[in-house]
């Protein structure tokens, strides 16, 4: 009887109660853990749709820069989402051992394999994991080995000189410039991972389809990554993972199945690596990443498993490429739109072959250690990352559950919290008052104390523990690269009036950045 009336009330209000559910929701929602006292978005509150829609629309980098400046350092992004905009939280938010972890944001981008996930020292929301993981192959990124790497990135340097001539210059073809740089970043991760260039600049195409499936894996993940429920739908469907595992759906990640391919063709001599631990190295051409990820299953086997080396590797695809051809688009687009700043940098270019600094070599190529000894060089490339981080959102990290102080204010356990590369990059009392110029001077007229404020500042890369493990190799390609390229070809936009457009897929590509380019006579030593 009393469940025949509660089935009439239900049936009879039903619209009522749903209401009410709903209203009950997002009033909770809006005072979670008292953090309706910091000001947003007035939808923030209340859902995480609208922060997925705001990624949706590719620019939350202007949406979380118009937020602070309109609320000031702690800006609400979602029921449960804080960003904060004063660079003292970076120690706070991603120091080592304060307690955070990752958010669920990350392993919206793991690969798949036979229906497992492969989690990657970027994707893996597990410090114990990341922690033995980067011990595994940390020594392989150290700054110390990029000596190693350096006649690697020269061969595709080569490579990418001679193309760009051939397919370009010498014709005044128009270059789709920000994907020609991604072609060169695409294949060094060839060189450096497998000793092999892919073939993206030989063939001046995107290879398998693979810049395409990053453009488009990242333009899913920023937007899911807002709300996480919605991979596990999608991409990461339990029951989808399972038809994988039992071999009835075939689908791999093509990101996956490429880095397999490439592996394959050296399996003989991995196997004998693992074995012997023997390395024969080809004369000047350096040990590639796939022969040091086979060491150290070697020397760790009871973690480092084919699984992760093969991690290691997709690994390499994703990150290796996007976030540094994003970086180079950004210095060439800054120079050629800045001509002045363009002039001073060719004229420390010169001047410094004409001095000795720059050994004369063939295709005029510039070393890492000769790129040192160039400063105004060192501050265009940091007034680029300055202006134009790859990383568009932020990058989020939970409370431990005892609650934090961040900038004077508890933080309940439980709660995301980040910061914005594009925000902390632009603060004045930093950076100056110009902080929305081009100006490379800034990293060289800084006292030494605001100097050392200015890098601590700089989160293009992350800080802590989580900091990008390729940053150095990033670093050593954008530093060869920049000034070789500029001493063998002028670069001009082919409409200089034309302004390039920003989509932010999570990174921040460059779209519309069309350059042509003229070759150019380098001066030699007196």
């Amino acid at each position: 009887m009393l469940l025949n009336e509660l089935f009439l009330i239900l049936r009879t209000y039903w619209p009522l109660l749903l209401a009410s559910g709903i209203v009950i929701h997002y009033i909770r929602n809006k005072y979670h853990n008292g953090l309706n006292k910091y000001p947003g978005h007035p939808l923030a509150a209340y859902t995480n749709w609208w922060r997925f829609f705001d990624a949706l629309g590719r620019k939350a980098e202007k949406t979380h820069l118009d937020l602070h400046k309109k609320h000031g350092d702690i800006v609400r992004l979602g029921p449960n989402v804080l960003s904060f905009a004063d660079p003292r939280a970076i120690k706070i938010i991603y120091g080592l051992n304060k307690g955070m972890v990752k958010s669920d944001f990350y392993p919206v981008q793991q690969a798949v394999a036979k229906g497992q996930r492969l989690q990657s020292l970027f994707s893996t929301v597990d410090e114990d994991y990341h922690a033995k993981y980067r011990r595994c192959i940390n020594s392989a990124f150290a700054m110390s080995s990029l000596v190693g790497y350096e006649p690697l990135v020269d061969s595709t340097t080569d490579a990418f000189i001679d193309q760009t001539e051939q397919r370009y210059s010498s014709n005044g073809r128009v270059c789709n410039f920000a994907k020609w740089l991604q072609f060169f970043a695409f294949d060094v991760v060839g060189e450096l991972t497998w000793s092999k260039r892919i073939g993206f600049v030989e063939r001046d195409e995107d290879v398998d389809g693979i810049v395409k499936f990053i453009g488009d894996f990242l333009s899913y993940a920023g937007p899911i990554g807002q709300q996480p429920f919605l991979d596990l739908l999608f991409e990461k469907n339990p029951i989808k993972l399972q038809l994988q595992k039992l071999g009835i759906s075939k689908y791999i990640f093509p990101v996956t199945r490429f880095a397999n391919a490439q592996s394959a063709t050296r399996e003989a001599e991995m196997a004998k690596i693992r074995e012997t631990g023997i390395v024969n190295q080809p004369d000047g051409r350096g040990i590639d990443l796939l022969t040091k990820f086979n060491l150290a299953q070697r020397d760790h086997p009871e973690f480092m498993t084919d699984r992760q080396v093969l991690a290691s590797c997709t690994s390499m695809i994703f990150a290796g490429s996007e976030t540094t051809a994003i970086s180079l688009s950004s210095i060439f687009y800054n120079l050629v739109k800045h001509p002045r700043v363009y002039k001073k940098l060719m004229e420390e270019l010169d001047e410094a072959a004409m001095n000795g600094i720059i050994t004369e070599r063939e295709r005029s190529k510039v070393s890492w250690a000769e790129a040192q000894k160039l400063p105004y060089l060192d501050a265009v490339i940091q007034e680029s990352f300055r202006v134009h981080p790859a990383a568009g959102l932020i990058l989020e990290r939970i409370v431990p559950p005892q609650g934090m102080e961040i900038l004077g204010e508890h933080i309940p356990g439980g709660t995301i919290v980040g910061c914005n590369a594009w925000v902390l990059h632009r603060r004045p009392e930093i950076f100056g008052n110009d902080v929305d110029v081009f100006r490379p001077e800034r990293w060289l007229e800084a006292k030494p104390d605001r100097l050392k404020e200015m890098k601590a500042t700089m989160f293009q890369f992350g800080a802590g523990a989580r900091t990008c493990i390729g940053k150095n190799i990033s670093l050593l390609e954008i530093y060869k690269l920049v000034p070789t390229f500029l001493r063998n070809f002028e670069v001009e936009l082919e409409k200089p009036e034309a302004e390039w457009k920003l989509h932010n897929a999570w990174f921040v590509r460059q779209l519309d950045f069309n350059t042509v380019f003229k070759k150019r006579s380098v001066p030699l030593a007196a």
